[in-house]
């Protein structure tokens, strides 16, 4: 149930929760997105005969909230609904919950029960426990190297009718990417990449919600003709402290400008600037360097590389990744790896 919020509920977990009587569904439900009702609202709600909630268990992957945020309390519903047992996947250890939802039913007379597939409750929300455990996004980084290990031919772009990606894996594999935008919060490249690419960034190939953008621009290099200051999505511009902002930049909806200070250590702060706008999960998709400072740092969760069929013969090597390989998909004649990290930070 949880699984059906799953890129729509960001920055909420997500949550699914199962009412049962007698061994008999009697009311299910998810959360669906921030600011609405959560699932055991909705759970509760879908019962018909709500006499049944007094001899009945909820089911919930993660303990139920105990603060009034946009919505009110669930323990208090639980309570006030007179459900007995309650069985709970995993805590929550954003700070506002964090066992006191627990504490909460138990001081009211709940039978309660902790940590029943916890692991996979745990694994559901990976991307919720690393932004509050770390006070980081969970980091993906994604990349597509050819048969013989290029990312891109050696090119350099001096005009805009030259910058456009340049393809190594197909249709199906860049379709997948684009469901993956949908599930992640954001997605971040350098300056480069747009400079060569002059990509949208959006998920255009597959239906559901567009990321946020993010850019490494230090001194706004890229011209704003480009598709990044479409205004059409909240794109976030990491600049040098010292850079100049022409008055131009003021007028674009959705753009955020973010000046740190490029001579230190930029991806700790760019971390620290992301979790502040409460961005949960974000994809790096390039280029070259920006990866491989993510992979240098330790600051990556999962890699996921598409191997295409062609070969360049000379470019841009593909960084080189030491992770623990959890898939291998053939996509009609790519292959994809995701490997994760065995040593997170």
């Amino acid at each position: 149930m949880a699984k059906n919020g799953f890129g729509t509920t960001y920055p909420n977990p997500m949550v699914g929760a199962v009412i049962v009587y007698e061994g008999q569904i009697i009311g299910e439900s998810w959360h669906q997105k921030a600011g609405n009702p959560h699932a055991e609202v909705y759970a509760i709600k879908s019962v018909k005969n709500k006499e049944l909630l007094k001899k009945s268990t909820i089911y919930v992957n993660l303990e139920p909230c105990s603060h009034h945020g946009k919505t009110p309390p669930c323990s208090d519903l639980i309570v006030s609904s007179e459900i007995p047992n309650v069985v709970i996947g995993a805590l929550d250890t954003n700070s506002l919950v964090s066992g006191k939802g627990v504490a909460h039913l138990r001081k009211n007379e709940c039978k309660v029960e902790v940590g029943v597939l916890e692991q996979e409750c745990l694994e559901l929300n990976k991307r919720f426990y690393t932004f509050h455990d770390q006070k980081r996004p969970y980091i993906i980084l994604k990349w597509a190297q050819t048969a013989d290990g290029f990312i891109d031919i050696l090119r350099e772009v001096n005009d805009l009718k030259e910058a456009r990606p340049n393809w190594i894996s197909n249709e199906y594999s860049r379709q997948l990417v684009h469901q993956w935008r949908t599930e992640e919060a954001a997605v971040l490249v350098g300056t480069e990449t747009v400079l060569k690419d002059n990509p949208k960034l959006n998920s255009r190939n597959w239906s559901g919600n567009n990321p946020v953008r993010i850019i490494l621009d230090k001194s706004l290099r890229i011209p704003l003709t480009y598709h990044i200051f479409d205004g059409l999505v909240k794109t976030i511009v990491f600049i040098d402290k010292s850079t100049k902002v022409n008055q131009l930049y003021s007028n674009i909806p959705n753009l955020v400008l973010e000046p740190i200070n490029f001579e230190e250590a930029v991806i700790g702060q760019l971390l620290g600037v992301l979790f502040k706008h409460e961005i949960q999960s974000v994809i790096v998709e390039g280029g070259k360097q920006l990866l491989e400072s993510f992979i240098q740092q330790n600051y990556w969760d999962e890699a996921r590389v598409f191997t295409g069929k062609n070969t360049f013969d000379n470019g841009v090597k593909a960084p080189k990744i030491n992770g623990i390989k959890q898939t291998e998909i053939n996509i009609f004649g790519d292959t994809l790896i995701v490997y994760k990290n065995p040593s997170e930070k």
